[in-house]
């Protein structure tokens, strides 16, 4: 962490703190608890990773209405830390709420989730924005990247404590239930979250601002308005949104529907949380690879790195049969996942104006986050057709190739 400020250690570090929900709650544990208990309530399999995906495209249309919204208001001086903490503390309660749901409630655990979801993904609309906050625009490809970095190094720790009393309780080495075991890593997930956010909310304030004034929920409106009607103005901001729009959507569904996906080829519970291990550890260097590799060569082109990779992932997925196929899958997936958000956030950041970044981090939001809604449902809809999975994620590849031309047109921060 040598050669960063205090406020870069402490934003990125929420990262690591975040890092718990994000492989235990919406890639790993979770998913595999979930479809156990669909598939015991007699829901295929098809159907139940429908209603997942289903699931996640209500939670993030929701969050997508609300964000710009929100970002708008977060832009008055201190309102940005105020909305934070909010979501904050709805991810980490509902998320460990979740360890409390009868494992036979598999439409209980669903609404919970949903929560939990709306709580992650709206704090990290706010902490994406106070990247502006805490350094400078030359630095930040690095503290992004760095960011992710930490996350994945970060997830693995809590990672394995779960792994390692699930699988305890398999072998019936521990003497609970290996449901039991599951709840657990739901309430480990929550209070690793909550404890390693403190550096966060000690040293990390709101630097840029609109200063308050009256009725400041009436004129966020009106700002939020006038900034809708001269968005032409902002062409490079626009083209890159769209670009976002298309290949994040298929970066979001692979990521929050790969263990379903495993579970649906047949790999058991055990290898698909042993992939994902090696995913996140794989997945840590490759992030901060990213970030010092845009130095020499520019996040654009490193984005284009990153979506190229996707659109080999997307064509190999379709012909999927072994769990060595898989195993070559995620390795491909960690190998860009980390840089490709990581120098999206960075790239964003540098492009929008600072005193309105929650404004517009607001819309970089409702963009991820309706392209969060059109991948989960087209994977859903295409397994429920079809009864193949495999077939959704291959139509994913459009959107990366759509996206990959589009950012093309983004013309450099610099040159703006």
């Amino acid at each position: 962490m040598k050669g960063f400020s205090k406020e870069e250690n402490s934003w990125m570090f929420y990262d690591w703190a975040t890092s718990a929900y994000s492989i235990i709650i919406s890639t790993a544990v979770f998913p595999l608890f979930y479809k156990a208990s669909a598939t015991s309530a007699g829901v295929s399999a098809a159907n139940s990773t429908a209603y997942l995906g289903y699931t996640i495209s209500f939670a993030t249309f929701l969050l997508a209405v609300l964000s710009p919204i929100l970002g708008t208001i977060a832009d008055y001086q201190g309102y940005k830390k105020r909305f934070f903490t909010f979501f904050f503390g709805l991810g980490v309660a509902f998320t460990a709420l979740l360890a409390v749901i009868p494992s036979d409630r598999w439409l209980l655990l669903l609404i919970f989730y949903t929560v939990a979801v709306i709580g992650s993904s709206g704090s990290n609309i706010f902490y994406d924005a106070f990247l502006v906050d805490v350094t400078t625009e030359d630095r930040m490809d690095r503290v992004s990247a760095r960011g992710f970095g930490l996350g994945y190094i970060g997830s693995t720790i809590p990672f394995i404590i779960s792994i390692a009393i699930i699988m305890l309780a398999q072998n019936k080495t521990i003497p609970i239930s290996t449901t039991t075991a599951s709840q657990i890593s739901f309430i480990i997930t929550a209070i690793w979250w909550g404890l390693f956010a403190i550096p966060m909310f000690k040293n990390v304030y709101q630097r840029y601002y609109i200063e308050r004034e009256p009725n400041p929920i009436v004129n966020s409106f009106k700002r939020l308005g006038k900034t809708l009607k001269e968005i032409r103005k902002y062409r490079a901001l626009f083209l890159f949104l769209l670009a976002y729009f298309l290949y994040i959507d298929g970066v979001d569904t692979i990521i929050t529907m790969s263990t379903a996906y495993g579970t649906d080829l047949g790999i058991n519970s055990t290898n698909l949380l042993i992939i994902l291990f090696a995913t996140q550890v794989v997945a840590a260097p490759f992030a901060i690879l990213y970030g010092r590799l845009a130095k020499s060569f520019t996040g654009k082109k490193m984005l284009y790195v990153g979506i190229t990779v996707y659109i080999i992932v997307c064509i190999y997925a379709y012909f999927l049969k072994t769990t060595l196929d898989f195993w070559i899958l995620a390795m491909l997936v960690a190998s860009s996942q980390g840089g490709i958000q990581a120098l999206s956030r960075a790239y964003f950041a540098k492009l929008v104006p600072k005193q309105n970044a929650n404004e517009f981090f607001g819309f970089y939001t409702i963009f991820g986050r309706f392209a969060a809604i059109l991948g989960p449902l087209l994977v859903g809809a295409t397994a429920q057709l079809t009864g193949s999975t495999s077939s959704g994620v291959f139509s994913l590849a459009i959107l990366f190739v759509l996206g990959l031309i589009i950012l093309s047109r983004v013309p450099e921060p610099e040159s703006i």
